[in-house]
Formats: C-alpha cells, sequence, structure tokens
C-alpha cells in the first residue's frame, strides 16, 4: 500500500479490512482489534458506515448520513465541518470519478475520523516534501482536500491497487463536562453590557395578532399598562415594521413559527426603544394558536439570540477574508452573468440546508407570475422558464411572497406545483424582494419529510435577503440587453414586413422571423371574413422534415378560437392531439390495437411530430383595423416553456405582421377590382379577316397597370367590312384609361349605325367635349377595312391629329398613307376627311403610338425616320414578325423601361407566295 501525506502529520491508520455494507454501527468495543496499531491513543468506541451509488442525489445522502450519525453520537458541535468535508470528498467520487463512494465513520472519545473511499485509484500520488498547491477555490472541483487542509486536525490520502481513500479527524472543542454547547471564554470587558436587572417582556398574540397578555418586565420595558393594550393589535406599537436589512415584518413574522429579529416599539413617552425579538408560535389544550413574544433591549439580545449555524470555514475572519455577506453565501468572484448567479445560489442553498433539490423563480413585472430561471436536482429541461402564479391559493402557504415550510407535500398534493412528479416530499420557500417588491423566490426541498422547520426557513431568508438585489441588478441588466436585441429585431421585422404586399409571401416573412429565433416551430391561421372558419395557411419548423407532420396533425384538429383579446393564450390541443397520436401508433406497432397499414412508414414520424409540438404552445392573435384576421400559433418541443421575455415579443411582432398582411390582403383585392376594371376596357379577341393578316401588341406603363391612355380595336361592321382604331388619349393611368373606354365603345356604336368615317370621328369629338373638365384631348386613327376579290385590301383612313400609318411595299418602300388632322376633344366644330389607301397583295400598313416613336435615350429620339428604317427590314414578314421586330427595335433602342403606353396594329395583305 502506498500512502501519500500532508508533511508535518501523522501516519494514516490502516483502513479497516472487509467489505463494508450498505450501512451499519457497531457497538464499542467492536472497532478495538483495528486500532492496536494506530498513532494515537484514543480508542474507537463506535463505528458507521454506508456505500452511495455513483448518481448525484447520493452526496444529500451521504451529508444526511454523516449528520444524523454525528448528532446521534452527540458531536452537534461538529457536524457542520463533517458534513463539509463529507460533501466535497464524496462528490469528487460519484460526480467527477464516477465510482461509488464508501463512507466510515469512527467515534473516540477526543474526536471523529472520517474516511471517504472510491474505486478510482489513477489519480495522481502527492508526492512528499512538496507543497500542494490547491488552486482557484471557486472551481468546479478540487476543494476537498483544501477543504481538509483548512478545517481538519489531521488528514491524508491512501492508495491501494482498488481503491484511493481520504480520511480526516475532527477533534472535539474543550468544555466542561456536562455542557452539550458552549460559546468561548471572553475576558470581562467583552462581555455584553445590560442594565442591573434584565427585563424580559413577555407578551402573548392570539391569532387575530391582538396583544392577549403583558408582563410586568413589559409594563416597565414600554410604560402601557396590561389594560391599556390588551386587544391591541402589536403592529400598532410598532415603530418600524421590519427588522432593517430583512424582509420580514412584523405581521408576517406572527405567522412564523419560530421568529428572530430585530423591531422598534413605541413607548407611552413617545420614544422609540429598539428591541430584539424571539417568537414562540404555540397552541392551547383546545387547539388555539397564539403567538409568544418575548423581548429585550436591542443591546441586550444576547439573552435571546441563538447563534447562526455556519460552517466553520464561512465563519472564519483571517487576514485579508472577506466579510461581505454575499459574497459568504455565493463565493468570491460573484458570476457576472444572470444564470451563472442564479445557477450557483440554487447550488449553495441545496447544500447550506442539506437538500436534494432547490429552484429559484424570477418574477413577472406585474409579480403576478414567478417564472423558473435556476434549479438543480430537478428536471431542469421540463421545468426552465416555466411559470406558476404568485397567488396559488388561499392562506399564507398559498403566496409565494411569504416563507412557507411544507412538512411531507404527499398530504397536500399540488401545494408547490413545480415539485409535482419530482418525488420531494419536504420543501422551504422564501421570497426574494427589493424595496417591498417581490422580485423571486428562492426554495429547497428534500425527498424526505419533514426535513425542515422555521429554523431552515430563517437561514434561508438571510442568504435570500443578502441576494436579492444583486439578482435584481442583474436580472435588469439582461432585461435591458433583451431589450435592446428585441429593438433591433422588430426594427428589421418591419422594414421586411413593410417590403412587399404579397400575402403568400407576408405568411412566408412571419414564420421565418419566428423559427427560430422565438419558437422552435410556428403556424399561421388567416381568417378571410367575419363568417369564415380560421385556415391553416403556413407552417414552419426549424426542421424541414418535420413540416409535414406538424401541418397533417394540426389540419387534424379544432384551430384556435379567433379571441381578440391581446397577449399570448396557452393552446393544449396540438400537444395533446400529438400524445394520443404516438401513443395510438405505438399501441399499433406492439399488436394492441389496430393494425398500421401497409404504407405506414413505422412509429418514427409520429414520434418525432410528437416530440417537436409536445412541449409549450401558444396563441396570439393577428388584429388589424379592429378585426380579428388571423392566428399566429408558436411552439416549442416537449418539455419546454416559453419565457415571458419572448412571448412580449412575440405579442410586439404580431401587432406588425398582422398589419402587414391586412396590407397585402388589401393590396391583392384592389388589385383584382383593378384588373377586372382595365381588362374590360381591352377589346376581346381579335376577328379572323379573310385576306388579311392582322396582329396586335399593347404595353401600357406603369406597374400593375393593363390599360392606359393608348387604345386599339379591330370589330366588324357589316359583311365584308371591318373597323379598326388605334388612338391615345392624353396622359396615362387610370383617368386616360376611363376616356378610352369611352372612346373604344363610342367607335363600335357610331361605326355600326352606317356612318362615314368623319362622321364618326366628329360625334365621338362631342362626346368627348361634353365631360367637361374630365375631358382630354385623343389623337386617333380610323378607318374601315374591306378585302377586295382580286386579293388587295381597300381602306379609307381618318387621321385625327395622331402618328401617321405607314406602308410598306412589296419592293421595301416605306411612305406615309394618310394626311394629318386636327385632334378630338379640343375644338367644337370639326371639319374632316377620309382618304382611300389600296394595300396590294404583300403591303403591310403599320399603325403606332407616340409611345412608339417618341422613345427616348438621353436627348436621342427614335421618331418617324426611325420607325421607319426599322419598317424597311421587314419585307415578306408577316404582320405577327413585323410587329414582333418593331417592339423589339423600340425595346431595345432605350435601357430604362418604357414612361409612356406603347400599341402597335400591323396588317399586311398576303402576296401569293408569302414567305
Amino acid at each position: 500500500m502506498t500512502t501519500g501525506l500532508i508533511p508535518g502529520e501523522q501516519p494514516s491508520e490502516p483502513r479497516p479490512t472487509g467489505g463494508l455494507p450498505h450501512q451499519r454501527q457497531e457497538p464499542a468495543g467492536h472497532g478495538a482489534l483495528h486500532v492496536d496499531n494506530r498513532s494515537r491513543s484514543s480508542v474507537i468506541t463506535a463505528r458507521a458506515a454506508a456505500s452511495f451509488e455513483p448518481v448525484g442525489r447520493s452526496v444529500a445522502s451521504a451529508r444526511s448520513f454523516v449528520r444524523d450519525t454525528l448528532q446521534g453520537w452527540g458531536f452537534a458541535d461538529i457536524v457542520d465541518d463533517a458534513v463539509v468535508l463529507t460533501s466535497e470528498l464524496v462528490t469528487n467520487a460519484v460526480v467527477h470519478a464516477g465510482t461509488s463512494a464508501d463512507v466510515l465513520c469512527l467515534r473516540a472519545d477526543d474526536g471523529v475520523r472520517i474516511e471517504v473511499a472510491d474505486h478510482y485509484p489513477e489519480r495522481e500520488i502527492p508526492l512528499q516534501g512538496t507543497s500542494v498547491s490547491m488552486g482557484n477555490p471557486d472551481r468546479e472541483g478540487g476543494r476537498g482536500l483544501q477543504l481538509c487542509a483548512a478545517l481538519a486536525g489531521r488528514w491524508g490520502v491512501e492508495y491501494t491497487p482498488t481503491h484511493k481513500q481520504v480520511w480526516f479527524q475532527l477533534d472535539l472543542p474543550e468544555r466542561p463536562v456536562g455542557t452539550r454547547a458552549a460559546g468561548p471564554a471572553l475576558p470581562t470587558d467583552l462581555l455584553p453590557i445590560a442594565d442591573a436587572r434584565v427585563r424580559v417582556a413577555v407578551v402573548q398574540i392570539d391569532r387575530t395578532g391582538a396583544i392577549s397578555a403583558w408582563n410586568e418586565d413589559a409594563e416597565e420595558l414600554f410604560g402601557y399598562p396590561a389594560e391599556q393594550v390588551t386587544g391591541k393589535p402589536l403592529t400598532d406599537l410598532a415603530a418600524w415594521p421590519h427588522t432593517p436589512g430583512t424582509s420580514t415584518g412584523i405581521a408576517e413574522a406572527l405567522q412564523l413559527s419560530r421568529w428572530e429579529g430585530s423591531y422598534g416599539i413605541r413607548g407611552a413617552n413617545g420614544r422609540v426603544t429598539p428591541v430584539y425579538a424571539s417568537h414562540l408560535r404555540v397552541r392551547d389544550t383546545g387547539g388555539e394558536p397564539s403567538t409568544v413574544c418575548l423581548l429585550v433591549r436591542d443591546h441586550e439580545r444576547a439573552v435571546l439570540q441563538t447563534p447562526l449555524r455556519m460552517p466553520s470555514s464561512d465563519a472564519g475572519s483571517g487576514e485579508g477574508q472577506s466579510t461581505d455577506p454575499f459574497e459568504v453565501f455565493i463565493g468570491s468572484p460573484a458570476p457576472d452573468d444572470l444564470d451563472g448567479l442564479l445557477q450557483r445560489t440554487v447550488e449553495r442553498a441545496r447544500d447550506m440546508l442539506d437538500g436534494d433539490s432547490a429552484f429559484l423563480l424570477l418574477a413577472t413585472d406585474d409579480e403576478t407570475e414567478l417564472e423558473v430561471r435556476a434549479s438543480t436536482g430537478l428536471p431542469s429541461a421540463r421545468q426552465r422558464f416555466a411559470r406558476v402564479p404568485v397567488e396559488a391559493g388561499p392562506g399564507r402557504y398559498g403566496s409565494a411572497r411569504m416563507p412557507a415550510v411544507h412538512d411531507d407535500l404527499s398530504v397536500v398534493p399540488g401545494a408547490v406545483p413545480l415539485l409535482s412528479g419530482t418525488g420531494m416530499r419536504s420543501v422551504v420557500t422564501v421570497p426574494l424582494k427589493v424595496e417591498g417588491r417581490l422580485t423571486g423566490s428562492l426554495g429547497v426541498a428534500a425527498e424526505a419529510p419533514g426535513r425542515y422547520s422555521n429554523e431552515e426557513a430563517l437561514r434561508l431568508q438571510f442568504a435570500a435577503d443578502r441576494i436579492a438585489l444583486a439578482v435584481e441588478s442583474a436580472r435588469l441588466g439582461e432585461l435591458e440587453r433583451l431589450r435592446r436585441g428585441s429593438l433591433s429585431f422588430l426594427v428589421e421585422a418591419s422594414d421586411l414586413l413593410a417590403g412587399t404586399l404579397d400575402r403568400d409571401q407576408t405568411l412566408a416573412l412571419m414564420a421565418q422571423m419566428t423559427v427560430p429565433t422565438l419558437a422552435t416551430w410556428c403556424a399561421v391561421y388567416t381568417i378571410a371574413d367575419q363568417a369564415s372558419e380560421p385556415y391553416l395557411s403556413y407552417v414552419l419548423h426549424e426542421d424541414e422534415e418535420l413540416i409535414d407532420g406538424i401541418k397533417s396533425l394540426l389540419s387534424k384538429i379544432a384551430p384556435p378560437d379567433p379571441v381578440p383579446t391581446p397577449g399570448a393564450r396557452i393552446w393544449s390541443a396540438p400537444a395533446e392531439a400529438a400524445h394520443q397520436a404516438a401513443l395510438r401508433t405505438s399501441m399499433r406497432s406492439l399488436g394492441l390495437g389496430e393494425p398500421l397499414p401497409r404504407a405506414s412508414s413505422g412509429i418514427g414520424p409520429t414520434l418525432a411530430t410528437a416530440s417537436a409540438v409536445g412541449g409549450e404552445t401558444v396563441v396570439l392573435p393577428l388584429v388589424a383595423r379592429n378585426r380579428v384576421i388571423g392566428m399566429l400559433t408558436l411552439g416549442k418541443p416537449t418539455d419546454e416553456h416559453f419565457r415571458q421575455e419572448i412571448l412580449e415579443l412575440a405579442e410586439d411582432l404580431s401587432r406588425r405582421a398582422a398589419l402587414a398582411l391586412d396590407n397585402a390582403r388589401l393590396y391583392s383585392e384592389r388589385t383584382a377590382i383593378s384588373q377586372a376594371l382595365q381588362r374590360s376596357l381591352l377589346p376581346p379577341e381579335l376577328p379572323q379577316i379573310d385576306g388579311v393578316e392582322v396582329e396586335v401588341i399593347y404595353r401600357a406603363a406603369g406597374e400593375g397597370n393593363e390599360v392606359g391612355g393608348d387604345f386599339y380595336d379591330l370589330f366588324p361592321i357589316s359583311d365584308g367590312a371591318y373597323g379598326f382604331a388605334i388612338g391615345d388619349v392624353c396622359g396615362t393611368g387610370p383617368n386616360a384609361a376611363a376616356v378610352t373606354g369611352l372612346a373604344r365603345h363610342a367607335l363600335r356604336l357610331l361605326a355600326r349605325e352606317g356612318l362615314s368615317g368623319p362622321a364618326v370621328l366628329e360625334r365621338l369629338n362631342s362626346a368627348i367635349l361634353d365631360e367637361g373638365a374630365r375631358s382630354r384631348f385623343l389623337t386617333l386613327l380610323y378607318g374601315e377595312l374591306r378585302p377586295q376579290e382580286d386579293g388587295s385590301a381597300e381602306l379609307k383612313v381618318v387621321c385625327a391629329g395622331h402618328p401617321l400609318p405607314l406602308r410598306l411595299r412589296q419592293d421595301g418602300t416605306v411612305e406615309p398613307a394618310a394626311e394629318p388632322q386636327p385632334l378630338l376633344g379640343v375644338m367644337e366644330d370639326l371639319e374632316l376627311y377620309e382618304q382611300t389607301v389600296t394595300l396590294d397583295p404583300g403591303d403591310v400598313l403599320l399603325c403606332v403610338t407616340d409611345g412608339v416613336t417618341e422613345r427616348r435615350e438621353g436627348t436621342r429620339m427614335l421618331g418617324d425616320d426611325g420607325l421607319s428604317d426599322v419598317l424597311t427590314t421587314c419585307t415578306g414578314l408577316t404582320a405577327g414578325a413585323v410587329a414582333a421586330r418593331i417592339m423589339r427595335a423600340v425595346e431595345r433602342f432605350a435601357s430604362d423601361a418604357p414612361s409612356d403606353d406603347m400599341a402597335i396594329l400591323a396588317m399586311r395583305v398576303p402576296g401569293l407566295h408569302t414567305d
């Protein structure tokens, strides 16, 4: 056996051989055979041993074993040191080494020796004669040996091929026989000062808080006779409501079973007497409760005050040691982030009260709910961000604003909802308060019942009061960072939503902004009108393979109710439906239900979907213009919850998204109306004319416009005669389109009345002038077309202020086919005339609006000459090919989009041999 020693220490005693049972305690004398060779003269009088499995809860079990053993032996003075050392050494074994731990307690007449062995001997062996560097005391591991050096009288390490054992010995303090506990012997000048006679006021308070008994010392201290104060509330005499530096007031303290603290009593002479009080809650034989209060002057508090139970390592005040109560509890340096601070808090609270678990909840801004932010010993993934109400029920035990101790949760199920199903039986909870405002709640729980009393509640409240301000400061810092991030997120979201008026794209943006930033999955329901049911419009999950499964699941359950109330509300239907579907699928796969269909892919997708939507699901209404237009549903996977700040951010996003979605809806509706009206202004399909090819190309300027100020038409007038027109109303857009509709329909009606071309245009001119202020001048080329038996075509044309039509002959020459005349809509009396043009086989008549000839690139303009040059290259082409070549030439002439409407009408008389 190899032994590692700390320099200057005595060799360690050999470890008793033989296997250790799970737990045993031997009578005095049984250990004598094992101490013959020990280097000390004390005799082992009792032994207790236990083994612990390599699981986290074994640390708490080991602490309880050592504490119960030493208290049973009457060694209460060294219990705290022994528990601290055992906790560190067992943690090293079961957590860091990952092996079981054997704990052996040996009692002697002068102290206690405790041995902790693990099954991981491959550790570094300390070298003799070298100093041992303990490192940072606040790091996660490695504090066991450092604490042994600081607290134990003697200690050492032993190695064998199968074990590593650390032992330490705690010596009993010197004290007179018969005393169970005693304070240190102090010089006379350090003893507390008291009056010649120490007066202890005994005041009894009934269940209503009123004084029912008042002794002579109380009368002497405060000047009130008993009959004057009997029946009055004790709080009426209080000069300040609570102990300075704590959050427990007198009214609250009177409800506790045991309480100590200081407050002020205003005497009969009006002066305030600071007192130290010890409260004990009792009940009489009839079961009526009351509180007995013992009060002394504050400077005489040593008469009543109970010393705080603190580990020796924390109670020291050596040179340079911090005495800040916050650092005593949290450790130094304190974590600089909120999560780290909260996690350190619950771990220290659990260790301080020897608990199996601990938890810390932070209050929402309105102090109506508490949100789980840190826990240890509990399934943290399930509990994190879960919310519980501050006021869970009637009475003080139902409010998180008061300290509470539950001896056995199995007797009162649901008293602490957070611990339901965790196996915890006893729990103590205390509030965190800052300036009288509830900011959180700290709790410690144990698996055994009856573990905690009001003494532990006082210790935990003392710690909570010390950390409350630091926790609130860290929370506000985190909240400020979250709000800055939220502001940036909302600004970016607003820009993205404002950048589109397409409904489907808006739905996609809503989902993509929430997943995975705010939620794991989301679904958007839309409502067309008040009489329509919500419709599932979009589903998104951060894992694309799960989208179809979630969409299928949501389509089978009723959508959430379209409630306009702002804020997020819980929707449990998806999780319940997913759970039931997964259960049915699993049962069928085991042959316990209906057989699976052959096409089924197994239970994988169903179970994956159930896990994806098994967490918390919330619904936020999409309200725009005082109407619910849909719902935004956000979800988490199994056992996860939303934090309050995320829900508030989601609510802000839903308001912006609702307005963007409604704007997209309105835009789509108005676009559909506009397009329907514009299509009504366009002529129907062009008629087929025997012996003549006709092609039209039309382009309206402006996004979303189908009709502008330019227009065209080709319609039958009578047998063998057809009317054609191409015109340009001054301006573009809807106002010009209105005159377009008037002109096109008037031409058809007038031409079919048998009027000549000039008569048709003169009557149209009068109709335009009758529009008054809404009238606009109009350039118009109107003609009548009659195919001839010899294969030619006769045209009668009137050109009222419009670009002249161009005739392309078979030899490639281009010439105007009409003469210019006055435009319409300007003068009342017009004298127009028509010209006759004959198109021979192979000839082309090209009619355009000024949007073609006035196409510009900088200072250059296409013009009539440019159009003629392009037309000369179209010899032998069909009417469709001619129109297409003209349009390509116009588009290529300039790089910018056209700013004016354009219309091209090409008519060609085919020759005997066409290309």
